[in-house]
């Protein structure tokens, strides 16, 4: 493992860990809202890392990454964050984009802005694809509803109960022994060192992807628990439905974190559906697969 930093366009710092063998397919991960380039855990990592080289990123303001004082809620700063990790890379083509929650967003806003040159595939987990009043890509749930405005106080014992009633919703059932307990620490941890006016900031913009999404020339990959109430399914399904050549797979009963609450599978649909990637497919009628499970 190596870790990298390259600067963005507005001069922020943004830091990578980079697994893996660099001659493989580039896999970049993009995390979610508050949370780090660790919230997919080692397992997870050490999994994709087998076959690809994986490449996950701080988002701006958040991890070991620059925290500006502004420029949230502009999305060609997200974009250029995106764009400067991949040339600091020299990938050129070839990359598949991974993105959580808001993650989803972020790939969007570098899609919009310098189009699928360099990226053979996209994979939306759990994620917004919008974001604003009204747009059915930014839908959250009941978890994340009940948490704002609180998440993002200044009052520490405001914002520790707000993010810690995310714990479940992040982690599903804790009780089975499986080492979530530890993995539901490291998340709340992550979100409590995300400064909390950057967790605000992230909500204080309009975005609108649809568009993109329609004339979406790449394979993507929507995988989407049924019972997220982080961000709500209903995201999810209208993101497979917009695009041209997607296959949607909805886990039955599974929250926010499909990637904590059963890892192997998660890693599993990862490398079936980018060894299925071949020649990109025009743009046309939707060919949408689902899988629900």
């Amino acid at each position: 493992m190596a870790i990298r930093e390259t600067v963005s366009s507005d001069g922020t710092t943004i830091v990578y860990r980079a697994f893996g063998n660099p001659d493989a397919r580039p896999l970049v991960l993009i995390h979610g809202w508050a949370q780090s380039s660790r919230c997919w855990g080692d397992d997870v990592v050490d999994a994709l890392a087998q076959r690809y080289r994986v490449i996950a990123v701080d988002l701006r303001g958040h991890g070991y990454s620059d925290v500006p004082a502004a420029g949230y809620d502009d999305s060609a700063n997200w974009a250029a964050d995106v764009d400067a990790v991949l040339s600091a890379e020299q990938i050129t083509a070839g990359a598949a984009l991974l993105g959580w929650s808001y993650g989803g967003l972020v790939i969007c806003d570098y899609l919009a802005a310098h189009g699928t040159g360099a990226v053979d595939a996209v994979v939306f987990v759990g994620a917004i694809t919008s974001i604003g009043r009204g747009e059915a890509g930014g839908a959250v749930g009941a978890a994340m509803k009940a948490a704002i405005p609180a998440a993002m106080a200044e009052d520490p014992a405001v914002a520790v109960r707000a993010l810690g009633s995310f714990g479940a919703a992040l982690t599903g059932p804790l009780g089975d022994g499986a080492g979530r307990g530890a993995w539901s620490q490291a998340l709340f941890g992550a979100s409590l060192s995300t400064p909390p006016r950057v967790r605000s900031a992230l909500f204080r913009r309009a975005a609108s992807h649809d568009d993109l999404l329609r004339a979406l020339a790449v394979p993507a990959l929507v995988l989407h628990g049924t019972a997220d109430t982080v961000v709500d399914v209903s995201a999810g399904e209208h993101a497979a439905a917009l695009i041209p050549h997607a296959t949607a797979s909805y886990w039955e009963g599974c929250g926010h974190g499909p990637f904590v609450e059963d890892p192997e599978r998660f890693v599993g649909e990862i490398d079936a559906f980018l060894s299925s990637v071949g020649e990109r497919v025009p743009v046309g009628e939707n060919t949408a697969g689902a899988i629900t499970s």
